[in-house]
């Protein structure tokens, strides 16, 4: 049973705030791509997926339509408080309805899987099937009529999608050197990284931290940067203009703004190096007006490499999980997508 201590708050905004410590909701600055949100009637709630306490973070806007759930979900003394607005009181959790708590739990995971789950073929982990993930979410918001409606029921999918298995091995060039380079072409600095994955679309890039690969090169007096990113497992072309990715490499004097291209598994592009590029770049990954404020200012906090690789040992523990032969019906136990990619691992 989901269990703990939550305290209740009122902002002065009028919104009600239900809260297990220092947990994120939507009312953080910048969501981290460690977080689950599930809209609600009269609010929202959110779970940090690398968190190990299952109790939820509501924002409610609406009292009247959030107490067809608030018991359920947080139990009766919780949603007694609230309705009596005690505001800044601590209150013990036991819901009233486990069933439907875990269930929200899992949709919200569900949810937050179609877009942030760590495809990669470079890193061996397996893409979810939509098909399955949409089947589930929709049997999830039936079991959690008293929260959701029926808006909820699909995931969203990426740009393009195809069935085209691949291999990690398949991947070794695409992940090392950006491009093979002629006798007559002089390599100044090369390098290998990850990409951010706040700052495009699911379905666009792999996302292992060796999936970005550049090089700045000298050839007939000129110095040129070149850009591999290799390409999501279920992409294929052609993808429209508007959702190619571009890459912004940078120098501590200047930039160079590198348009795409997709050739078979792998985005390219090349451009004139900026100044300096000499002694190393750094490269951005992004889609033109995706994500916060189209900029990527103020995400490394809560989208690094250190929050990624969590997210990825999330994503093996739970195929490990989803690979037992014992089910799992607590709040997270694996979804029949993750099921069935534990299945299919073998071949990927």
């Amino acid at each position: 049973m989901t269990t703990g201590t939550v305290r209740i708050d009122r902002a002065p905004d009028g919104v009600w705030i239900i809260a297990p410590g220092n947990a994120p909701s939507v009312l953080d600055d910048a969501a981290g791509i460690d977080v689950a949100v599930l809209e609600v009637l009269g609010g929202h709630l959110s779970w940090s997926v690398l968190a190990e306490h299952a109790v939820p973070v509501a924002v409610i806007d609406d009292v009247d339509s959030a107490q067809n759930w608030v018991w359920a979900v947080f139990g009766e003394e919780v949603a007694l408080a609230v309705a009596a607005g005690d505001s800044g009181s601590d209150v013990a959790v036991e819901p009233a309805r486990p069933r439907v708590a875990a269930g929200a739990r899992r949709l919200a995971f569900a949810h937050w899987a179609a877009r942030w789950w760590p495809t990669s073929t470079v890193d061996g982990i397996p893409a979810l099937d939509a098909g399955l993930l949409n089947r589930e979410i929709a049997a999830l918001v039936e079991d959690c009529d008293l929260l959701v409606d029926g808006d909820d029921a699909l995931a969203p999918t990426g740009p393009t999608l195809a069935d085209r298995p691949g291999r990690a091995g398949d991947y070794a060039l695409a992940a090392g050197a950006a491009t093979a380079t002629l006798p007559s072409t002089l390599v100044l600095a090369r390098g290998v990284t990850g990409s951010n994955w706040r700052r495009y679309p699911p379905g666009l890039v792999d996302c292992s931290e060796r999936a970005v690969s550049w090089e700045v090169v000298r050839t007939s007096g000129s110095t040129a940067v070149r850009v591999s990113v290799v390409a999501a497992p279920d992409i294929s072309g052609p993808v429209p203009e508007h959702v190619r990715p571009r890459a912004l490499v940078g120098t501590a004097s200047g930039a160079a703004d590198v348009a795409l291209h997709l050739s078979g598994d792998v985005w390219f592009g090349e451009s004139d190096a900026p100044p300096g590029a000499e002694a190393g770049v750094s490269v951005d990954v992004y889609l033109p007006g995706f994500g916060v404020n189209g900029s990527a200012d103020g995400l490394a906090d809560v989208g690094g490499p250190d929050v990624r690789e969590r997210v990825r040992a999330l994503a093996r523990l739970r195929l490990r999980r989803a690979a037992e032969p014992t089910p799992d019906d607590g709040p997270d136990a694996p979804l029949l997508a993750e099921i069935d990619a534990a299945v299919s691992d073998s071949d990927f």
